[in-house]
């Protein structure tokens, strides 16, 4: 967990620039402080490096998948208690199992609205900080 006085800090990893760019645009304006990585294994290693306090994840990326880098977050080699949220296109039976048993703590269908992602973040990183 970061500072409780200073702004969350979420890490948004998706390979699609524009997903990242709109997902990123968005925490930005609601006051939080938002890092990128574009695949997985980007994630792991910004995590390793530096304390976030939400995880905004995507499943089908290059280098590692979403699954796999929320098991890495949760391993004990990252072991951040950091919330994840991840948000996909994928929407078969099943999905949503396998992201909560990689550790996520939430699943989304995309699209999710604006509004609806701040609603979340902000619940999920109560206590974690601020939004400025």
């Amino acid at each position: 967990m970061t500072d409780t006085e200073a702004p969350p800090r979420v890490l948004v990893v998706d390979d699609a620039a524009t997903v990242r760019l709109y997902h990123s645009s968005l925490l930005l304006e609601a006051g939080f402080q938002v890092d990128e990585a574009a695949n997985g294994l980007e994630a792991v290693e910004a995590a390793m490096a530096t304390p976030f306090d939400l995880f905004v994840v995507d499943v089908n990326m290059p280098k590692m998948n979403g699954y796999t880098c929320v098991e890495n977050l949760r391993s004990e080699t990252v072991a951040t208690d950091a919330p994840v949220l991840m948000i996909s296109t994928e929407d078969r039976p099943g999905d949503a199992d396998r992201a909560y048993a990689a550790g996520a703590n939430l699943y989304l269908v995309k699209p999710v609205t604006g509004e609806r992602l701040i609603r979340i973040a902000t619940m999920l990183t109560a206590g974690r900080g601020t939004p400025a």
